[in-house]
């Protein structure tokens, strides 16, 4: 039986008759090869048999062209992710930095790379300290301990070096958080409120 229009809606065209060819090919020569015998030793099949091997080939034919539909549409979902994941991380409007046990910036978005005035492939692999005034680095291990050892998140301000620009104040959240190997990472967003400081003041 032909697949209907409606079947092969999401099944791939574009196949060409060469790489068809080629396919067809190297698959009897595996064939072939798991049958351990020549094409002169394989015996003829009966009428029946011919018909039962066709059904199961086109059986066959329709469970891979379904797999590949599934393969397309996951990849369509993962696409769709990925922007979100672009959207809300890179694009967010607070610096967002995954920061190592040893305290080594591992992951920063757009928004942290703005903010401390570096690219954001230079930040990776930098200790956060390096961007904090050394006046406040106090602040900073005063909280880093308490989350590190108790998980406890949490939220303090301190002064931030920027590069080529004056300090800024910065307000800091920190939660600890898990790696699926085991290792212990802390998330930390980072917001500019020298404005506020300013009013305060």
């Amino acid at each position: 039986p032909q697949l209907t229009q409606k079947d092969m809606r999401s099944v791939d065209d574009a196949h060409s008759t060469n790489s068809g060819k080629i396919l067809r090919d190297r698959a009897e020569d595996i064939a072939l090869e798991k049958a351990d015998m020549s094409p002169e030793e394989l015996k003829p099949l009966s009428l029946e048999e011919t018909r039962q091997t066709l059904h199961e080939l086109r059986v066959h034919q329709i469970e891979l062209e379904m797999q590949n539909e599934e393969l397309r549409r996951a990849q369509v979902e993962l696409d769709g992710m990925s922007a979100r994941y672009f959207d809300l991380y890179d694009l967010a409007p607070v610096g967002y930095c995954t920061i190592s046990e040893k305290g080594q910036i591992q992951e920063a978005n757009f928004t942290a790379s703005t903010l401390l005035g570096v690219a954001r492939g230079a930040l990776i692999k930098q200790p956060l300290t390096r961007f904090i005034l050394p006046e406040d680095q106090d602040i900073y291990y005063m909280h880093s301990k308490p989350l590190i050892e108790t998980g406890a998140p949490q939220v303090y301000e301190l002064r931030m070096v920027k590069t080529g620009a004056a300090p800024f104040w910065a307000r800091l959240e920190e939660t600890r958080a898990q790696d699926a190997d085991g290792a212990m990472r802390c998330r930390v967003t980072l917001s500019d409120i020298t404005e506020r400081k300013n009013a305060e003041e």
